[in-house]
């Protein structure tokens, strides 16, 4: 599939080319200027693209709860910024994307660091071209550093022009 590009599309094509430590650094410190607070709980992109999008996030004092684990809001946040830049990848430029529902179930206790893998399918991403305004259930999975999922998330993102008629 020919993807349509947009300016985050662009933003990470100029990273694109840069050895992988480098180009994660870069797009994390790019990206958390779309989203500063996604610089301050320390967000770091380790894969972007079209239909999947990687985002990891350290267990650090900064985003800890009182039981020295990723503080539930951060897995959230990081469920959320997946989901969220992988449409963000591919909405045009002239529609404004939304978070429309997220929903969060805790299912076990979180173990060390954290990783949310955000997928869209072509005909999704199709949708958001030819359809004026709609709506997308995008499919993450968060795991830690057992490989096991402690959360179950559903992020439904909505697109709309940016300009009212």
């Amino acid at each position: 599939m020919a993807y349509k590009k947009n300016s985050m599309s662009r933003m990470a094509d100029k990273a694109a080319n840069l050895p992988s430590g480098l180009r994660s650094f870069v797009l994390s410190r790019l990206f958390g200027r779309i989203v500063p607070f996604l610089g301050t709980a320390g967000l770091r992109f380790e894969e972007v693209g079209h239909e999947r999008l990687v985002v990891s996030i350290r267990n650090q004092r900064k985003v800890q709860n009182h039981i020295k684990g990723v503080h539930a809001a951060a897995m959230a946040l990081l469920a959320e910024t997946a989901t969220g830049f992988v449409v963000g990848m591919n909405v045009p430029d002239d529609k404004l994307m939304l978070l429309k529902s997220m929903k969060v179930d805790y299912l076990k206790r979180a173990q060390g660091n954290m990783r949310a893998v955000a997928t869209l399918l072509p005909e999704q991403i199709e949708a958001m071209h030819t359809t004026e305004k709609g709506n997308v259930t995008v499919p993450v999975v968060v795991t830690d550093d057992s490989g096991e999922a402690p959360i179950q998330c559903e992020m439904i993102w909505a697109w709309v022009p940016k300009k009212r008629n």
